[in-house]
């Protein structure tokens, strides 16, 4: 399948999740051209803020092979990734990323995740929530222990 197979593929899932009472986005992934995970958006279904279509085909494609690497895979979304989404992805190692509508199509709908972006562009004391670090003589415990664990996975 092509590229515009993949993405139609998304955009289906976002319109049928919508006829499910759900948010107008899905997402495919895809690996040697064979699906490898999938996801429509299910933060009201499911009370989840973080389940966005993209995080939830991550998800999916993640515990299908067994690895939270997705190297080599395309992540197709009937919309723009937000930034969290974004992040997901790069977090994944998702080698591309597919999108057919955007940011702008996306605030039409009620979902201005333009807002997100200028956010993080701007300095963390205008944000509306407070972002604040505690020196903390323990914090870089974590960290040391991670150092010190012969059996890490590495990222």
């Amino acid at each position: 399948m092509s590229d515009l197979d993949w993405l139609t593929t998304a955009v289906d899932l976002a319109v049928a999740n919508v006829a499910d009472g759900g948010g107008p986005f899905g997402a495919v992934l895809v690996a040697g051209g064979v699906r490898i995970g999938s996801g429509q958006n299910r933060v009201t279904r499911d009370n989840d803020p973080t389940a966005h279509a993209e995080v939830v085909a991550i998800r999916a494609a993640c515990a299908a092979r067994g690895d939270f690497s997705l190297a080599g895979a395309t992540l197709y979304s009937s919309c723009e990734p937000c930034p969290m989404c974004m992040a997901s992805a790069l977090w994944a190692r998702v080698e591309r990323v597919v999108y057919a509508a955007d940011r702008h199509d996306a605030a039409r709908g009620g979902f201005d995740d333009r807002e997100f972006y200028e956010l993080f562009a701007r300095d963390r004391g205008t944000w509306p929530t407070r972002v604040e670090a505690v020196a903390l003589p323990a914090g870089p415990a974590p960290f040391d222990a991670w150092l010190a664990a012969a059996d890490r996975v590495a990222y």
